[in-house]
């Protein structure tokens, strides 16, 4: 990550998404960003052909410990938020065959034990809702015990891992 800034990445608008939130878009000038992803996971999907691509960060497993909330929040839980976040991908030109993914998130943030297991549990439903459903997870950074921020550059698909003690980049656009 050495050398200076790229003028894209100067003029770039960021676009941050909050715990329990998603975004999809379909401009170059836009990087999507969401950060301090504990037990939370982050789900990141980019199109290269289309150049489009999107962050879901979701919070819980499974949304029958809240109805109500995944009615009005299904970015909330796996099991109504990535059905909602790809239905989002096709309503901007996304083909789930050429979609790449990157999965990061689901730490034991909790020091000691950790009875709920939260990120071992999201973790482990968002990887089999995948799987079961035929998407291409190119790459994952699913559990550990520290934190993790993502970017997502809309023009090339490349994306920013953050952790408190490195950073590294990966693309989605190739």
């Amino acid at each position: 990550m050495a050398g200076a800034p790229s003028i894209a990445s100067i003029f770039a608008q960021r676009v941050v998404i909050g715990v329990a939130d998603m975004a999809v878009s379909n401009n170059s000038q836009v990087v999507l960003s969401t950060y301090a992803l504990g037990s939370c996971i982050g789900v990141v999907a980019y199109d290269p052909a289309a150049k489009v691509g999107g962050i879901l960060h979701l919070m819980l497993p499974e949304s029958s410990i809240s109805m109500e909330k995944a009615a009005k929040q299904p970015a909330m839980f796996a099991d109504t938020g990535l059905p909602h976040f790809f239905r989002a991908l096709i309503g901007v030109k996304a083909e789930k065959f050429r979609l790449k993914l990157f999965v990061a998130g689901g730490a034991s943030v909790i020091s000691g034990n950790d009875p709920f297991k939260i990120g071992e549990r999201n973790s482990k439903v968002t990887l089999e809702y995948l799987s079961k459903n035929g998407f291409n997870v190119t790459h994952n950074e699913v559990g550990g015990t520290v934190n993790r921020t993502i970017h997502l550059e809309m023009s090339t698909g490349v994306v920013t891992l953050k952790t408190p003690n490195e950073s590294g980049q990966l693309s989605l656009g190739s």
